[in-house]
């Protein structure tokens, strides 16, 4: 025992002494992600950014920017983190994120560059009004203001949509598995989980209280582990035992900001196909609006059993259209050429229709536009930014 004690106490001795060569090494051979002894192992980073933030920074401008507000967009599940395995207490800490108010304004700012929507303060609203009664009050007891000037005080900007929802769902344990094998004391095993976060957007219209769209999006959280042991008996008195592994656990915040990020991108997309707002290029919205109702269609279809050759032209009856010797069967015709993109998505939209009712049917282009148009939405009704200048009454003509 005293032999141990001295030489833990000498390994802390060198240790101490050789603090600055060590961390001289580390830095020498890792770089600058190894930060100083006194401000933590690793330095602060800004969190990168993933392919859908990407996507949604990369939109063109809009035709004229959305005044929005969000008041609050919480956790609607009320779940608690799932207790851990031989655990006899439950955590008080919840299951997602409390921050994703602040999330979805992040992710509003961030789309188009902060071109798309302006973003109005309304989740600390009692603050912002103190703050402006202050200045009204010192303007009037030092300068004598009995009505505050409009040029240092101006009537704050008014939303034109509230932007509401939250997180409405987090599954836990959706899917588990794992394999594992031992030979003679020893082996490793594998084990994973998935869990899924749904969350909910929903815009509503200030003027008439009318909620103009909803969207929901969700997102798969991973986590898996490696492990790996030993146990044999070396001699017959000395025993070998080793273990180690490794747990990558995908963070939870990271997967509700990607959903949200993922609604608001799907949000912008239903709007410009609703008329609610448009882009500035009309061939990129065609596109953009083209393709997300083929996708759209597609997942329709296969959770409606319809067979994918229903919406893929003609592929698969010039494959039943061969006899096993290579010539065409008699009676079948031969296969036609395929369908332009257009046709094809209301050929999609009719078989989907038929299986199973397609609420995207709604937003289809009219059909007397022909095949080789784009789809095109209506005329957008633009919802721009309101002040103060538009609640005045109209004057009588």
């Amino acid at each position: 025992m005293r032999i141990a004690l001295s030489l833990l106490a000498s390994a802390s001795i060198a240790l101490s002494a050789g603090g600055c060569a060590d961390y001289s090494y580390l830095k020498d051979q890792i770089g600058e992600t190894v930060a100083a002894p006194n401000t933590g192992l690793l330095p602060p980073t800004v969190n990168p950014i993933n392919s859908t933030n990407s996507k949604l920074r990369e939109l063109p401008p809009p035709k004229a920017p959305v005044a929005v507000a969000v008041y609050g967009y919480g956790d609607q599940t009320g779940q608690f983190k799932p207790v851990a395995e031989g655990a006899n207490v439950q955590s008080l800490s919840r299951a997602v994120t409390q921050g994703a108010t602040s999330i979805l304004m992040k992710a509003l700012q961030d789309a188009g560059n902060g071109r798309w929507f302006t973003v109005v303060e309304r989740e600390r609203l009692d603050n912002l009004l103190k703050e402006r009664r202050i200045i009204a009050d010192m303007r009037q007891r030092y300068l004598g203001e009995q009505v505050v000037d409009p040029a240092a005080l101006p009537p704050l900007l008014f939303a034109g949509v509230l932007i509401d929802g939250g997180i409405i769902g987090y599954d836990s344990n959706t899917k588990t598995g794992g394999a594992g094998a031992k030979y003679f004391g020893i082996g490793g095993d594998v084990k994973y989980s998935e869990d899924t976060v749904t969350v909910y957007l929903r815009a509503t219209s200030v003027k008439t209280g009318q909620v103009l769209l909803s969207v929901v999006a969700n997102k798969t959280i991973l986590s898996y582990g490696v492990q790996g042991s030993a146990f044999r008996f070396v001699t017959y008195n000395r025993l070998f035992e080793a273990e180690g592994g490794l747990t990558m656990n995908e963070p939870g915040s990271l997967a509700v900001e990607q959903a949200i990020e993922k609604a608001v991108l799907t949000f912008i997309v239903e709007g410009s196909a609703r008329g609610l707002w448009s882009f500035q290029d009309k061939t990129f919205q065609s596109r953009i609006i083209q393709d997300y109702e083929l996708n759209y269609l597609q997942t329709a279809q296969a959770n409606a059993g319809v067979p994918q050759s229903a919406s893929s032209g003609n592929g698969g009856a010039a494959k039943t259209a061969v006899a096993a010797n290579g010539a065409p069967k008699a009676g079948i015709k031969p296969a036609s050429a395929p369908k332009p993109a257009t046709a094809q998505v209301r050929s999609a939209a009719a078989t989907a229709s038929q299986a199973k009712p397609v609420q995207w049917a709604a937003l289809q282009a009219p059909a007397t536009q022909g095949a080789g148009q784009p789809l095109l939405p209506p005329a957008p009704f633009v919802i721009r930014p309101r002040t103060l200048e538009d609640e005045a009454p109209i004057a009588p003509r």
